[in-house]
């Protein structure tokens, strides 16, 4: 059993999927925070030395690598579903699943972190209306699953999806 989160940056993907990986007694694993790891970089001086073409390799590279794993909860980077190979493993190896956050939540969870290349502008907030209106239709078109985060707890979200799981006949 695989899932894989999707959706904005400061949807709760890593908590959340930490969580759901506790409570399903599966391995968690970040794309973005697996990247680092084996560059021995943060993603800024990715962004930096390599262009957003270079990160987006390593990313396709590494979701290609981690959606072939089994019985893992996995958190993707908000672009990560951008690329048709990520499109075509995602859906193909697991249970996709869109955590939905507002901009203003998005805006609210990620004002102070420096490691967002994207967002290290004059105005993320519109940074992030632009990333979603571009993003959210492909979001909703991979996705088993759409879960709405705004104002709620992360164990409330993870029940939900555990819920839609065990439903859907998919929990173990």
């Amino acid at each position: 059993m695989n899932i894989f989160l999707i959706g904005p940056m400061g949807a709760g993907k890593s908590t959340i999927g930490r969580l759901l990986s506790q409570e399903l007694k599966l391995t968690f694993k970040d794309s973005d925070r697996e990247i680092v790891e084996r560059a021995g970089a943060d993603i800024p001086w990715i962004f930096d030395v390599e262009g957003e073409a270079g990160f987006r390799r390593r990313e396709a590279a590494m979701i290609d690598e981690l959606s072939a794993e089994k019985d893992l909860v996995l958190a993707t980077g908000g672009g990560a579903v951008l690329d048709p190979g990520n499109q075509r493993c995602l859906q193909s190896r697991g249970t996709v699943v869109y955590l939905h956050a507002s901009i203003g939540q998005q805006v609210e969870r990620t004002a102070k972190d420096r490691n967002r290349p994207l967002l290290q502008q004059e105005n993320p907030s519109k940074v992030l209306a632009d990333l979603m209106a571009a993003r959210d239709p492909i979001y909703r078109r991979l996705c088993d699953l759409v879960v709405e985060t705004d104002g709620r707890r992360p164990k409330s979200v993870a029940r939900e999806i555990i819920k839609y799981l065990q439903q859907a006949g998919i929990q173990r």
